[in-house]
């Protein structure tokens, strides 16, 4: 007996919505989008959980983590992609542009999708796994959500026509007032703002699921006299993962941390270590708080800061460049500070490195930590005038990242240079960059021979050995 296919007209197909989440922050992104309205109605809803971790095994997924379960309902089933394409790790697996249409069948089938239409809700659409999953429902349309700061910024490659022109929307949170997204403008895809209210009662909701035990800190009576507050909030981002610091320079950093809360009169302080940071770290500040004498404790559960916000309502919230400094100020009114941005700016690399503008804004909006009468001054919340301030900015370096793929910044980028290259702003680009684009700032045409003058090079490499021989003369005399 022959099978015989069936098919059903496009206008009879069931609607399925793939939402894809690797945090329990951008799991409550896609809730707030949901419960504002802002996509469309569906047959079924199916939350992709993706864990990306560099040891998956030992951190928990999304759907593990204290809060979630407050999200749960409003999807219809939730989907691990890590057992999907087990063994593989989702950040370093795609599939081959031949093997799409068979990963496509098998996926339907193992998820009972049937003909339905798919659309794609995803994240970080630049790498894998959104682009795998991009790549593999090829005709479905995809909306792109943000939940960090990195949407202010360019879009780290250049994407295939296939994928971008297939973008609806960016949503976004309005982290920064007044400041617009780069990411995707490439596509002219138009960037759609999720209503703040929103997104802070979903947090409020996974707030109240979180665990009790882990935001009992206060301050003293005496301490809230002296600081007019509650207890200091310290954000870890282990950086020392993405080879920007050291382990022993991160370490450092939280130290300066824990020196400057106290300098501001803080004696209760809160710790919130990057999830996947060594436990070493803990006890290294534990030992210097003791020293200090200053209380500490230390969060070892798994929870998201704002869930601390709402429970410890933190006099300073103190971090290098963490999305939720921007949140702690933007949506909760507290004060924040920030520590250690300079030494990113010089050392991220390349200047491609998609945290540049991240770690810009932090930089250019909130207060130095060490910088006592700034971290006063700056207790304002983060408002819609100094966002709109950042965008010539935002721009000039986006251009200077990404020249071409946004070339048509560069007039945005010259008028920017050409007016506030100073000693502030130069920490912001490279002089050999601004070279290499041509833009205000570069090295004068007259001296632009010296890097390649065969003749120059020698007489260096010359002086260079006359000295290291001797060097070696006066150490063996």
């Amino acid at each position: 007996m022959s099978a015989t296919l069936t098919y059903t007209p496009r206008g009879e197909r069931k609607r399925t919505q793939i939402f894809m989440a690797s945090t329990l922050y951008g799991a409550a992104t896609l809730a707030a989008a949901i419960d504002a309205g802002s996509v469309g109605p569906a047959d079924r809803r199916l939350l992709l959980v993706s864990n990306n971790a560099a040891t998956p095994e030992t951190t928990p997924a999304v759907d593990d983590m204290p809060g979630f379960e407050r999200l749960r309902p409003r999807f219809d089933r939730v989907l691990s992609w890590n057992e999907t394409i087990s063994p593989f790790h989702p950040g370093g697996w795609s599939p081959r542009q031949d093997d799409a249409p068979l990963w496509e069948r098998h996926l339907r089938l193992l998820w009972n999708l049937g003909e339905d239409d798919i659309e794609l809700i995803l994240e970080s659409i630049q790498v894998s796994p959104a682009m795998a999953i991009a790549q593999v429902f090829q005709g479905a349309p995809i909306d792109v959500y943000a939940d960090g700061l990195m949407s202010y910024g360019p879009t780290r490659n250049k994407l295939d026509p296939l994928v971008g022109t297939r973008i609806r929307r960016l949503l976004h949170l309005d982290l920064v007032p007044g400041l617009k997204p780069l990411l995707l403008t490439e596509f002219d895809v138009p960037a759609e703002v999720l209503p703040t209210e929103t997104f802070t009662k979903v947090l409020a909701e996974i707030g109240e699921a979180a665990p009790r035990a882990v935001t009992s800190a206060t301050a003293s009576p005496t301490e809230r006299v002296a600081t007019g507050t509650g207890p200091a909030l310290i954000l870890g981002q282990y950086l020392s993962a993405l080879d920007i610091l050291t382990p022993e320079e991160e370490e450092e950093l939280h130290v300066r941390m824990l020196r400057g809360a106290v300098a501001l009169g803080h004696r209760t302080v809160v710790f919130k270590p990057h999830p996947t940071a060594p436990a070493r770290w803990s006890r290294m500040l534990e030992k210097k708080a003791a020293e200090l004498g200053a209380e500490l404790t230390v969060v070892d559960t798994p929870v998201l800061a704002e869930v601390l916000y709402q429970r410890m309502e933190p006099g300073l919230v103190i971090g290098c460049f963490s999305t939720a400094l921007l949140t702690a100020s933007v949506f909760y009114g507290l004060p924040v500070a920030r520590i250690g941005t300079d030494v990113l700016l010089e050392r991220l690399t390349p200047y491609q490195n998609s945290n540049r503008v991240p770690v810009t804004i932090v930089d250019a909006l909130l207060p130095d930590l060490e910088d006592h009468k700034a971290v006063a001054a700056g207790a304002a919340p983060v408002d819609e005038r100094s966002g709109q301030k950042l965008n010539g900015l935002v721009s000039a370096v986006g251009f200077c990242m990404q020249a071409k793929i946004y070339p048509g910044l560069r007039p945005a980028a010259e008028r920017y240079l050409a007016a506030h290259l100073d000693a502030r702003t130069w920490r912001y680009f490279k002089r050999r960059r601004l070279t290499a684009l041509a833009l205000p700032g570069a090295v004068p045409s007259q001296l632009g021979f010296i890097p390649r003058n065969e003749t120059v090079r020698r007489v260096a490499r010359r002086a260079r050995a006359l000295k290291k021989a001797a060097l070696k003369k006066t150490a063996t005399s």
